[in-house]
């Protein structure tokens, strides 16, 4: 994982966030994201505090993640189609809508709940993949984009790190059915933003082959969404082991402070990942990184007292960021044309699948073996996508299609990037 020189990452970060509605987009993305960032949070959390089991709670977030997953891929295939802002404003409203529902139906009625969050998390928008295909536009040469990949990664910690404060926070100050119509209200307002800003109007797809498959005709594509999977199993048994681990504790507040310890490992992370210029193939890097990642996770299983346990899990997230941004590149270099939102979606809808089962398994784990059996599941997906990436790495070693200098990003009809950089790869 060589690094050459380059701009710092505070000085990189700010002369992208100096490029025209850089700032807004990202910042909107961000809020909009909450919602998805703090729902099985929230979710959980509501559960608990209507008397529901660990079970109940982990199975309805788990829902939440596989109609997010569902849905992730299908809107962003419906916005390289149609445009951004006639798929992600009513989606959001529709999501928030789903949201309102659960906390009607509370747990006295489990179908209505179940339906609730499906709805939620089926129209979650796709505003992640939106805006990664936004960047190249916006802000035009290729080593920029790959540090807002990185500055992007970064800046979901910020809220992954925010987030469960805030939830836990409008918890102490309301309840958690207050928490989760107030988070999906700002989520509303965040897409509000972006679907407003003239990026967002004016981006359109590059013209796609008719292929029922999309994006997922790309075996270095299918490959990447595999490790990932493993790895959101990972994060999402740890929404539910930390809420069992703040249990045995005591103190709800412990919770939060575990999980804003994962997004602050991940925002360090991050920065000095984006704070360097790296050469050499982006795969490659991308396993060294999850093997990083996968040994982070291995210590959660001891269990120790709050501070020590609030430590590991900063150590535990250090590796995250930086996994994620390089997959971005990845996502990138794979992509069939004309499906960029789709083929980021499915980034999205992998890590929705995989915490939804992560939350599934820890649940039970919780009740068989307790605490320290679910932080083991997270150990186990940390290891699982190592594995997958070691075992695919012919397929991702070659993309697809012709060289990046014989194709014109498709996210720049205008001509605003640099020649030769593209984003996604003709099949």
């Amino acid at each position: 994982m060589a690094a050459g020189a380059g701009a710092t990452g505070a000085t990189g970060y700010a002369d992208i966030l100096r490029a025209p509605h850089a700032a807004r987009l990202l910042t909107g993305t961000l809020v909009g994201r909450l919602p998805n960032a703090t729902g099985p949070i929230a979710i959980v959390l509501l559960v608990r505090a209507g008397g529901g089991s660990y079970s109940l709670a982990g199975a309805l977030a788990a829902v939440y993640g596989v109609a997010n997953a569902v849905g992730q891929p299908l809107l962003g295939r419906a916005v390289d189609l149609y445009g951004q802002p006639r798929v992600q404003l009513p989606a959001a409203v529709v999501s928030a809508l789903g949201a309102v529902l659960l906390v009607a139906a509370g747990t006295g009625s489990p179908l209505l709940a179940y339906a609730a969050v499906a709805v939620s998390g089926l129209f979650t928008p796709p505003l992640e993949g939106g805006l990664r295909a936004l960047w190249p536009n916006v802000l035009g040469s290729e080593e920029r984009v790959h540090r807002a990949y990185a500055m992007d990664a970064v800046a979901q910690e910020v809220m992954f790190t925010v987030g469960p404060l805030l939830v836990t926070l409008l918890v102490a100050l309301w309840s958690p059915a207050a928490a989760l119509l107030v988070i999906n209200a700002i989520g509303v307002l965040g897409a509000l933003s972006v679907v407003l800003s003239e990026p967002s109007r004016g981006w359109r797809s590059a013209p796609r082959e008719a292929h029922w498959l999309g994006a997922l005709r790309s075996p270095g594509l299918l490959a990447l969404l595999g490790a990932f999977l493993f790895v959101g199993i990972a994060l999402g048994s740890i929404t539910v082991a930390g809420v069992a681990y703040a249990d045995d504790h005591g103190r709800d507040s412990v919770y939060g402070w575990l999980m804003a310890a994962l997004g602050l490992g991940a925002l360090v992370g991050g920065t000095v990942y984006g704070a360097r210029q790296w050469t050499g193939a982006p795969e490659r890097r991308l396993r060294g990184i999850v093997a990083l990642l996968a040994l982070g996770y291995l210590p959660l299983t001891l269990t120790p007292g709050v501070v020590a346990m609030t430590a590991l899990a900063a150590v535990a997230g250090i590796f995250l960021a930086p996994a994620i941004a390089c997959a971005f590149i990845v996502v990138d270099r794979h992509a069939p044309r004309g499906t960029v939102t789709e083929a980021f979606s499915w980034l999205v809808t992998t890590f929705g699948v995989g915490a939804a089962l992560g939350t599934a398994a820890a649940g039970p784990a919780v009740e068989i073996g307790g605490t320290s059996a679910s932080f083991a599941v997270a150990g186990a997906g940390g290891i699982a996508a190592l594995l997958v990436l070691l075992a695919t790495q012919r397929v991702l070693a070659a993309p697809g299609g012709p060289s990046d200098a014989t194709i014109r990003t498709e996210n720049d009809r205008s001509g605003a990037a640099e020649p030769g950089f593209s984003s996604g790869h003709q099949a």
